[in-house]
């Protein structure tokens, strides 16, 4: 396959290219910053380019089967999510692309408490702008799965667990759906290379069309 991923030269991003350069794919590697993808593979394609233009991610993703958007924003531009969620959905309409998205926890529901994972009373205040804007990124996914056909992108959201830090690839973890996996010793965590697994997975095996699923240990 070709895989277009978004975000590239981050900590999920860069897990992700190396992922689907081990399992053989052609992949196109975007940052607003291509400097940070130095040092990438000959065969990747490295290119600049904004994922909240909607026209930049027609042109990037033209020719790919997959695209994957892990990008995070700076402090104090949470809001650019939505904005790329929206631009996502505008570039691929139509396009028979299918579209994978890294989004946050904040929205998903911990067991035993009938509550999501912001509303707990620990949610530490200074990570709620980043939930909330990941939790209006979700809701821009969920109202164009409302149109009549499901809308013209066949996307998937992903939200990883409570703890999501580099570490080993190990290949085994859960799946999930809008509750918080927690391990049985109370844990919601996995590692930025599982995650990356958990993307190409999907994207080799679709299992989740329009709609969000989680991952964990």
């Amino acid at each position: 396959m070709r895989i277009t991923v978004f975000g590239a030269s981050g900590g999920v991003g860069s897990r992700v290219v190396e992922e689907a350069l081990s399992r053989g794919h052609q992949v196109v590697a975007v940052s607003r910053h291509a400097d940070r993808l130095r040092g990438l593979p000959a065969a990747v394609e490295v290119r600049t380019g904004d994922v909240s233009d909607p026209h930049q991610v027609t042109s990037l993703s033209e020719g790919s089967d997959v695209v994957i958007s892990t990008t995070r924003p700076d402090l104090g531009r949470e809001d650019d999510l939505v904005a790329a969620a929206e631009a996502l959905l505008k570039g691929l309409a139509n396009k028979g692309t299918r579209l994978l998205v890294v989004g946050g926890a904040g929205s998903l529901t911990v067991p035993g408490t009938g509550k999501t994972v912001i509303e707990q009373p620990d949610f530490p205040a200074d990570w709620i702008p980043i939930a909330a804007a990941c939790n209006h990124q979700l809701d821009v996914f969920r109202t164009a799965a409302q149109q009549p056909d499901g809308g013209p992108v066949d996307w998937a959201y992903l939200s990883p667990p409570a703890l999501l830090e580099p570490g080993d690839r190990t290949g085994t973890f859960r799946l999930g759906t809008d509750e918080l996996l927690i391990d049985e010793h109370g844990n919601s965590a996995i590692t930025m290379a599982d995650l990356a697994v958990a993307l190409l997975d999907e994207a080799e095996h679709p299992k989740h069309h329009r709609t969000r699923f989680t991952v964990g240990y």
